[in-house]
């Protein structure tokens, strides 16, 4: 009987631990004069535009990017994307574009993007991110280029395929 009772317990007290259990809440980090680019090794804040950077499901480490664009070329590779936890770009529209500010990250995935500005970054053109639809329009109007949401960048435009 005490097996029996034991047994019908034991869901519960999984339910019960589940409800009580933590979520962690992931925020970007700051970007460090010194810390280097995840793809190409370059100094980060050594040059102008948007940055990126990313959580791993299974790490502590937070690969940060000197440009948005870096991150997409890594966030992108298929054998990347299954560890990938959560992405984070600077908000274009919120920041100065030389010297983009830490309190300025925004969540990658719901970010709006325009792709081939006259804007200068480093790595290539700019695949400038913003939090708000109107704010990537009025900058392709001014800069030029167009504007993208998140699934719309590929490994093909990146590359000028597309």
């Amino acid at each position: 009987m005490k097996k029996f009772l034991a047994l019908a317990l034991l869901p519960l007290m999984f339910a019960c631990s589940e409800g009580t259990a933590e979520v962690k809440k992931v925020e970007p980090v700051a970007i460090g004069d010194h810390d280097r680019c995840h793809i190409c090794g370059m100094v980060i804040t050594k040059y102008p535009g948007p940055k990126g950077q990313l959580t791993l499901k299974d790490s502590d480490t937070i690969p940060k990017f000197c440009s948005s664009r870096d991150m997409f070329n890594f966030a992108l590779q298929t054998e990347n994307q299954r560890q990938i936890g959560h992405l984070f770009v600077h908000d274009a529209a919120k920041t100065d574009w030389q010297n983009p500010s830490d309190t300025a990250f925004i969540d990658a995935e719901s970010a709006y993007y325009v792709y081939g500005t006259s804007k200068k970054a480093v790595m290539g053109p700019a695949v400038a991110p913003f939090s708000s639809r109107e704010a990537a329009e009025q900058f392709a109007h001014q800069y030029g280029g167009r504007v993208l949401k998140f699934e719309e960048i590929t490994l093909e435009l990146l590359a000028g395929d597309k």
